[in-house]
């Protein structure tokens, strides 16, 4: 997926009716999670994300604050991050780097 013509979201953009539900993908397009909810509001916010798992099952809940993901929109309006994580950081790490754990 291409996504450097997509259309980035503006800050007043970036609030939970916008962004939850949207997938996140990493390095090589990799999915890394979705999007659960947000706790905040704008860049400030911290996005709670199911990363991992399979079928939702297995998924591990991690908060990332909303500025280290770019929030943009595809060619039929859906919303979707990018991030720099890797595959292989996935892989090796549950957490994904920047990313806490909530337990």
């Amino acid at each position: 997926m291409e996504h450097t013509n997509r259309v980035r979201l503006t800050t007043s953009e970036l609030t939970s009716a916008v962004l939850e539900g949207a997938t996140i993908y990493g390095a090589n397009d990799y999915k890394v999670g979705k999007v659960d909810h947000i706790h905040g509001a704008g860049a400030g916010g911290s996005a709670v994300s199911d990363v991992g798992g399979f079928l939702g099952i297995g998924a591990t809940p991690g908060c990332s604050p909303v500025s280290d993901l770019e929030f943009m929109r595809d060619e039929d309006g859906d919303v979707h991050a990018v991030t720099s994580w890797t595959k292989d950081e996935h892989r090796t790490d549950a957490r994904v780097p920047r990313l806490s754990v909530i337990t």
